[in-house]
């Protein structure tokens, strides 16, 4: 615990809602909902004013939808988030350098090793000068906290929510801490508050007062102690520039329940690609791949299977699932599949035997001659885009940035029974006009989102990533004024 708050703690304000929000004039001071739209899509992000309904995010869509019917119900659009996320982190990495990202929307930053003087009135300063410089360049709100610990410092960005700033002096933690619930302490979970609710425990002080034996008799010897620490303030963690990840892992849910074995093991392969697409984009190979069944009664197996050397060898992986899939029984139904790979290092050990059957193929391919010795090759497929009905008119999620050749940009409302309807508008615009087109029509385009804040050459906050043409289900027709509503075919994660 330090002397003086020169841990910062930053979390963006409803960070997917208000980017949503901040780039759709017409949903500004409206509830918004962020999230995967389909029969089993969870909230990501609600707005504040969805929040008063009850809406939270980890909650299924369904009930949201039940809390709040006339909330505007939109796809996440991740590529948007992720740059707005680096400008802000780029303002993080100004103060000091030492920056500890805990996701897109949160990072911790220790003011101290920035040469920020150890006084509350400094670093008062520099956190009201960080929200300030968030805004003016992304449009956005931040709350901001600052403490002595980690665990103080992300309590004050809580505490000062929304849009606030909360400095909490040494020396007072525990009059501020006290009276607070035991899930506020970090590791606290629904179970362990459970277990400590049944011996009488639901206070950080009854926490602090029951002792660590107790906590350790409740809870086991590390989290007891760990716990015991906490609640009396004890909170030395250091802030970690760069957190080593453990894992690589992609994964997705199913608008229905997988049954044809077949495309259970198409699925399985297509997620292997992408996750060994991920693997490779962070420079990494991993030993250990780890396949994720969840079942049609949601429940959920996880097997693996440890090669002998690290690699990033898309073959490899897919093969290591396949064998692995083979003894998981899916004739029930799959609701979510997934891929990982842990154990992972900077350099690959390639497997000899995908070496020699790569080798054999080569070989008989380049006679002209067919070869027995392992299944056919893979067609290889982008990996970060779900796969697209080469027939029909494009479909088109709420949320979407379009462009039409004659009224300029916009973002789909809501689409359904051949149409999809349109509301032409920008992040600096007033409110725009909505207009219905065939879902086919020729002079609608997918496009890139605009910036939030108008700069002098109208450039987005960073270079654009290209996007293919729309993917998912349509959702149903929805009414102009809320927003869009409606399904979608399913979503991925890979894990805030």
């Amino acid at each position: 615990m330090r002397g003086a708050p020169t841990i910062l703690h930053l979390d963006m304000d409803a960070f997917y809602a208000s980017v949503e929000q901040a780039s759709k004039p017409s949903l500004r001071g409206k509830p918004v909902v962020v999230g995967g739209l389909g029969p089993r899509g969870v909230v990501a992000t609600a707005s504040y004013e969805a929040r008063v309904f009850g809406v939270h995010s980890a909650m299924a869509t369904a009930q949201a939808r039940r809390l709040c019917p006339n909330a505007a119900y939109l796809t996440p659009r991740f590529e948007l988030y992720q740059r707005i996320s680096q400008v802000v982190m780029g303002l993080l990495g100004e103060l000091s350098p030492l920056v500890e990202p805990l996701s897109l929307d949160e990072a911790f930053v220790d003011l101290e090793a920035g040469g920020v003087a150890p006084t509350e009135e400094a670093a008062r300063a520099v956190g009201e000068r960080l929200r300030r410089d968030i805004e003016a360049v992304t449009g956005l709100t931040a709350s901001v906290g600052l403490a002595g610990s980690k665990m103080f410092a992300k309590i004050a960005s809580e505490e000062a929510k929304p849009n606030g700033l909360m400095l909490i002096e040494p020396g007072t933690e525990l009059e501020v801490l006290g009276p607070m619930s035991v899930r506020t302490i970090p590791g606290v979970g629904p179970a362990t508050a459970e277990t400590l609710r049944r011996a009488g425990i639901t206070t950080v002080t009854e926490t602090a007062g029951a002792g660590e034996d107790e906590l350790v008799r409740l809870l086991g010897k590390a989290h007891g102690a760990g716990l015991y620490a906490l609640a009396t303030g004890h909170d030395d963690r250091p802030v970690v520039a760069e957190r080593d990840a453990k894992s690589v892992s992609v994964e997705d849910t199913f608008a229905e329940d997988l049954t044809d074995r077949t495309r259970v093991q198409l699925e399985l392969a297509r997620l292997a690609d992408r996750c060994v697409a991920r693997l490779r984009g962070a420079g990494r190979s991993g030993r250990t791949v780890v396949i994720k069944v969840r079942r049609y009664d949601f429940s959920t197996l996880t097997r693996s299977e440890t090669l002998r050397g690290p690699t990033d060898d898309p073959a490899v992986v897919r093969e290591a699932a396949a064998r692995l899939l083979e003894h998981v029984d899916t004739t029930a139904g799959v609701r979510l599949l997934g891929v990982g790979v842990s154990g992972l290092a900077d350099y690959t050990q390639e497997d000899l035997f995908a070496q020699a059957a790569a080798g054999a193929a080569e070989a008989a391919a380049a006679a002209g001659t067919a070869t027995t010795a392992g299944p056919a090759p893979h067609e290889p497929e982008t990996p970060q885009e779900p796969r697209k009905d080469p027939e029909g008119p494009p479909r088109w999620l709420p949320g979407l940035d379009v462009r039409h050749d004659e009224h300029g940009a916009g973002w789909v409302q809501g689409s359904g029974v051949g149409r999809v309807t349109v509301r032409f508008e920008e992040p600096w615009s007033a409110p725009g006009r909505v207009r219905t087109f065939r879902v086919d029509d020729p002079a609608l385009h997918r496009a890139e989102p605009l910036p939030l804040v108008r700069t002098d050459d109208d450039q987005p906050l960073a270079p654009p990533t290209p996007s293919g043409p729309p993917d998912g289900a349509s959702p149903a027709a929805v009414p102009s004024g809320a927003g869009g509503s409606g399904g979608g075919s399913g979503e991925g994660s890979s894990s805030p």
